[in-house]
């Protein structure tokens, strides 16, 4: 198995490189589902987040309302380390679970997996040692605000104050085995892909 690392600031389209792994054949984990996953309504991990936050951050079906929680966590870092306690030991033993059962069925069919762990805080969750591969998205500011604002409706002054909540590109880089440049168009994002792909499978 060849376990890769795939990182990038909000905006930055690691979820479009993710994707172009995936088709390429690589299997992509992608730790912002599993997040989502373990604050389902049947997950202890949203008790304990109601817990702390108060229910304003429920939704009126009982749903966890996110963005009322970024709200508040985004604005706050005691806040945000509080969730991240909450979440993050969770998020970490259902990916780790995954990656175990693919282990198990190389053994089964005897093929070599290329595993894509695609997770925004690598980088911050001091993670990035733990994969032979790290792939690293970046783009302009400017670039990502613009994307947000367009693609998922998030407000500027949010959108700002989320990256200011993550890593650097310049820590990120320095942590990179492989750094994708997606400042420009999908045609030149799909080359930069294909050499690595060509790479992770030489």
């Amino acid at each position: 198995m060849r376990l890769v690392g795939l990182t990038g600031g909000i905006g930055s389209g690691k979820s479009t490189v993710g994707q172009l792994l995936a088709e390429h054949g690589a299997t992509v984990i992608d730790a912002d589902q599993v997040a989502r996953d373990v604050v389902e309504t049947s997950e202890p991990a949203l008790d304990e987040i109601v817990d702390r936050f108060g229910a304003g951050i429920l939704d009126e079906d009982g749903r966890l309302d996110r963005p009322a929680l970024a709200a508040v966590v985004f604005a706050d870092e005691t806040a945000r380390r509080d969730l991240e306690a909450i979440t993050h030991p969770r998020i970490g033993e259902r990916i780790l679970a995954r990656v175990a059962e693919i282990a198990g069925r190389e053994h089964v069919d005897g093929e070599d997996h290329v595993v894509v762990i695609e997770h925004p805080l690598l980088i911050e969750n001091g993670q990035a040692h733990d994969y032979e591969t790290l792939v690293v998205v970046v783009a302009d500011e400017d670039v990502r605000l613009a994307r947000l604002a367009a693609g998922r409706d998030i407000d500027p002054a949010d959108a700002a104050s989320r990256m200011r909540a993550q890593a650097t590109d310049e820590q990120r880089r320095a942590a990179a085995t492989f750094v994708l440049d997606n400042n420009g168009t999908l045609e030149q994002l799909m080359e930069q892909v294909d050499q690595v792909w060509a790479a992770l499978t030489r």
